[in-house]
């Protein structure tokens, strides 16, 4: 699975100057996300969405990353588990 983030702003015309649209380019504009949280947050077919981060890519405005290897042992999320685990563990033999 891929997760997508913006490497530039694009100007959105016709069909794309919709509000979703925008949304979706916010979110990218802030963090990497997949194409399933950007059908989450628009309210988009997940066609539309992968049509219009083509039309991104076809730009180059578009960042695309593995999303698989945030979720590696010393992905962002698992090893943050891991610390809030290990600190509950620890609180809790005192």
């Amino acid at each position: 699975m891929k997760e997508y983030r913006l490497a530039a702003w694009p100007e959105l015309r016709g069909p794309a100057h919709r509000t979703a649209h925008a949304r979706m380019v916010s979110d990218m504009s802030h963090r990497h996300v997949t194409v399933s949280q950007l059908v989450d947050a628009s309210g988009l077919r997940r066609r539309e969405v992968r049509r219009f981060i083509e039309m991104l890519g076809a730009s180059g405005l578009i960042a695309e990353r593995d999303a698989r290897a945030q979720n590696s042992l010393f992905g962002s999320r698992r090893l943050h588990g891991w610390f809030q685990r290990r600190r509950s563990a620890q609180h809790a033999t005192r």
